[in-house]
C-alpha cells in the first residue's frame, strides 16, 4: 500500500501545482488566439503580419524566458533549504533584470520594426503591416519581462494561484481593449498593440506589487541591487543559450513559412498559435516538476525528485492524446475560424492534423526538460538544444528548398521535438543530473 499512496500524493501535489498553471500558461496563448481571430477579420496580409511581429516577440520573450525558469529553480531550492528571504531577494533582483532587459530590446525595435520584419523575405504588405504592429508592442516589454520573473518567483515559493488570477484578469482586459480599439474604432493593427501594451502594464505592476509586498514582510531591502542582478544574469546564461536553440528552431520554421507565400504565412500563424496553446497547456505539468524537483534537491531529497519524473510524463502524455484527439476531431472549423479566406483554411487544416500527432511527442520533451531546469542543469539542456537544433535544420531547409508545403514543414519541425525528448531521455536515465 506505501508505493500506491506514495503515488497519489504525488498526483496530488502536481495537481495542485500543475492546475493553476495551466489555467496561468493557456491564458497567454488563448489571448494570442483572440488576437489572431480580431486581426484575422482584417485580412490575410494583416495575418501575415501579426506572424512576422510575433515571430519577432516570440523570440525576445523565448529568450528571457529564462527570467521565469531561471527564478523557479533558484527559489525553489533556497526555500526547500529554509532560506525564504534569500528566495525573496533573488527574485527582486531578476525582476529588475527582466526591466533592463525589455527596456534594452524595447528601445531597438521601436525605431527598427521595418528593418528587422523585412529580413524574413516576407511580401511588403505584410511586412509593413507587421512593422506597424510591432512598433507599438514593443512598448510593452519591459512591463512583459518583469512579470515573467514575478511569475518565477511565485512559482518557486509553490503559489501557482496568484499569477493564475492576474493573467486571467488581463487577458480579459487585453480582449476587451482589442475588440473595442480594433473593431470598433477601427485602429487596426497599431490598436490591437495597443490594448496588449495597457494589459501587460497593468498586470506587471500588480505582480511586482505582490512579490515586493512578499519581501518587505520577510525583511529583504529593496533597491537596485547591481550584484545581484548580475548574479541573476549569470545564472539564467545557459538557460539563455538553451533558450536561444528553442528561438532558433522556431525562427527557421517562420523564415520557411514566409517562403511559401502570404496565404501559407498566414495560416503559419492560425497552426502555430494553435501549437503554442498545446504546447503551454502540456508545459503546465513541466512547470509543476521544476518546482517540486527543486523543492527536493534544495532538502537533499534525491530519491524524491526522481519520483517526480515518472508520474509528470504519465500525465503530460495523457493530456497530449487528449488534445491531439480535439484537434483531429476540429481542425475543419479551427482552421477557417480565424480568416475569411479559403486558401489559408485549407493549408492550415493539413498542418493541423500534423500538429495533432505531435502532441504527445512535445509532452515527453516538455517534462523531461522541466525536470532538468528544476535540477538546475541548465548548461545540459544547452548543449542538447544545439544538437537538436542542428538535426532539425536540414529537414526545414529541405521544406524551403522544394515548397513542399505548410504539412510537411511541421512534420519537419517533429523531428526537432522527437530529438530533444531522446537526448534529455537519455540524459534523465543518468545519475548526473541531480
Amino acid at each position: 500500500m506505501a508505493a500506491p499512496e506514495r503515488g497519489r500524493a504525488l498526483d496530488r501535489e502536481i495537481l495542485t501545482l500543475a492546475v493553476p498553471a495551466f489555467a496561468t500558461l493557456i491564458a497567454e496563448p488563448l489571448l494570442v488566439l483572440a488576437d489572431t481571430w480580431i486581426i484575422g477579420r482584417l485580412g490575410t496580409p494583416h495575418l501575415g503580419g501579426l506572424t512576422l511581429a510575433s515571430s519577432v516577440l516570440t523570440l525576445v520573450v523565448g529568450l528571457s524566458v529564462f527570467l521565469a525558469y531561471g527564478t523557479t529553480a533558484t527559489v525553489s531550492r533556497r526555500l526547500g533549504a529554509g532560506d525564504r528571504p534569500g528566495a525573496l531577494s533573488g527574485g527582486v533582483d531578476g525582476m529588475v533584470l527582466g526591466g533592463l532587459i525589455g527596456l534594452a530590446v524595447a528601445v531597438l525595435l521601436v525605431p527598427g520594426a521595418p528593418w528587422v520584419l523585412g529580413l524574413y523575405g516576407a511580401a511588403p504588405e505584410p511586412t509593413a503591416l507587421g512593422a506597424s504592429y510591432l512598433r507599438v508592442v514593443a512598448f510593452g516589454l519591459p512591463a512583459q519581462l518583469v512579470m515573467l520573473a514575478a511569475t518565477g518567483v511565485l512559482r518557486g515559493l509553490q503559489d501557482t494561484r496568484t499569477p493564475l488570477r492576474v493573467v486571467v484578469t488581463i487577458n480579459l482586459l487585453n480582449i476587451a481593449l482589442n475588440v473595442a480599439l480594433v473593431l470598433g474604432l477601427g485602429l487596426g493593427m497599431p490598436g490591437a498593440a495597443l490594448g496588449t501594451v495597457v494589459s501587460q502594464w497593468v498586470g506587471a505592476s500588480i505582480m511586482g506589487w505582490v512579490v515586493l509586498r512578499a519581501a518587505q514582510r520577510e525583511g529583504v531591502r529593496l533597491g537596485f541591487a547591481p550584484g545581484g542582478v548580475l548574479a541573476a544574469a549569470r545564472l539564467g546564461g545557459w538557460l539563455v543559450v538553451r533558450n536561444g536553440t528553442l528561438q532558433a528552431a522556431l525562427l527557421l520554421t517562420t523564415f520557411t513559412a514566409a517562403s511559401l507565400g502570404t496565404a501559407s504565412l498566414a495560416a503559419h500563424q492560425v497552426v502555430a498559435t494553435v501549437w503554442s496553446t498545446v504546447a503551454f497547456a502540456l508545459d503546465a505539468f513541466a512547470i509543476a516538476a521544476q518546482a517540486m524537483v527543486g523543492l527536493r534537491l534544495g532538502a537533499g531529497d534525491e530519491a524524491g525528485a526522481r519520483g517526480v519524473l515518472g508520474r509528470v510524463i504519465a500525465w503530460g502524455v495523457g493530456l497530449g492524446v487528449v488534445v491531439g484527439l480535439v484537434i483531429v476531431a476540429l481542425r475543419g472549423p479551427i482552421a477557417g475560424a480565424f480568416s475569411p479566406d479559403p486558401a489559408v483554411h485549407a493549408v492550415a487544416a493539413g498542418a493541423l492534423l500534423v500538429l495533432a500527432a505531435l502532441a504527445p511527442v512535445g509532452a515527453v520533451a516538455f517534462q523531461l526538460d522541466g525536470v532538468l531546469i528544476g535540477a538546475g542543469d541548465a548548461r545540459f539542456l544547452a548543449l542538447a538544444g544545439l544538437v537538436t537544433t542542428a538535426v532539425y535544420a536540414p529537414f526545414a531547409l529541405a521544406v524551403w528548398a522544394t515548397g513542399a508545403g505548410l504539412a510537411w514543414l511541421w512534420a519537419a519541425y517533429g523531428v526537432w521535438l522527437l530529438a530533444r525528448g531522446a537526448v534529455l531521455g537519455l540524459r534523465n536515465r543518468s545519475s548526473a543530473w541531480p
